[in-house]
């Protein structure tokens, strides 16, 4: 009795992940940030929270917007690349066959493996062939614009609550080290699951955000002391 051989890859999740990665990433650098600058420039509690809150819906919306707008250009782009290789296999077939079985050939197949295997794929979907093997194009990798601005939002005001919280909820004096410490917390416990989701060695995503972090938030310290100490 045969039994199939099942293997689970990563790649197909490619794309939620790397916009949820990206927005969390971002709501807890951005939010922790610019909380720990207007602390460090000595404003109270009231400001620090409007600071956080307000950093968070903005970033929230921009990361949304961004997500739709770059994701939507790759999105017209395919969708330009399929009209114009729909067209091409109606004006001139025979090209396009050829060209597929090029494509097989430079990959290692003879030619007459080559030409048999283009004519089966081109029977069954001509486009679906020519989007894959010529233009790249598969349902793993299609841009869903509307997905990725969710998905960004979502994720970047989840990241933001954590260092907004922690705001709230320590006394004004220990702001600045209490958000610093739960934003990094934060940022390894992320930095380690996006790299178990992806199936990557936690090692070295984890050390990435927690030096980005640790450095974004030293920079606005630095910066809110030295424009509070002015004022």
């Amino acid at each position: 009795m045969s039994r199939l051989h099942v293997e689970k890859h990563q790649v197909g999740r490619i794309g939620q992940l790397r916009a949820a990665v990206l927005g969390a990433n971002d709501g807890i650098v951005s939010t922790a940030s610019l909380i720990v600058g207007v602390a460090s420039a000595s404003a109270g509690r009231p400001e620090i929270l409007v600071a956080g809150l307000a950093g968070l819906v903005a970033g929230a919306m921009s990361m949304a917007a961004g997500e739709y707008v770059s994701v939507s250009s790759q999105s017209d782009t395919e969708k330009a690349d399929l009209a114009k290789e729909r067209w091409e296999l109606e004006t001139a077939p025979h090209a396009e066959h050829a060209e597929l079985a090029s494509i097989y050939r430079h990959r290692g197949l003879d030619k007459a493996t080559a030409e048999q295997v283009a004519t089966q794929l081109m029977d069954k979907d001509a486009l679906g062939a020519h989007a894959r093997d010529e233009l790249g194009i598969s349902e793993i990798s299609t841009a869903r614009p509307v997905q990725a601005a969710i998905t960004s939002a979502v994720t970047f005001t989840l990241g933001a609550a954590i260092p907004l919280v922690v705001a709230l909820l320590v006394p004004e004096t220990s702001s600045v080290p209490a958000v610093a410490g739960a934003s990094l917390v934060a940022l390894g416990a992320l930095g380690a699951i996006g790299a178990r989701v992806g199936g990557a060695h936690p090692l070295r995503p984890t050390a990435r955000v927690l030096f980005w972090g640790a450095l974004a938030m030293a920079v606005t310290a630095g910066i809110g002391r030295l424009v509070g100490t002015a004022v």
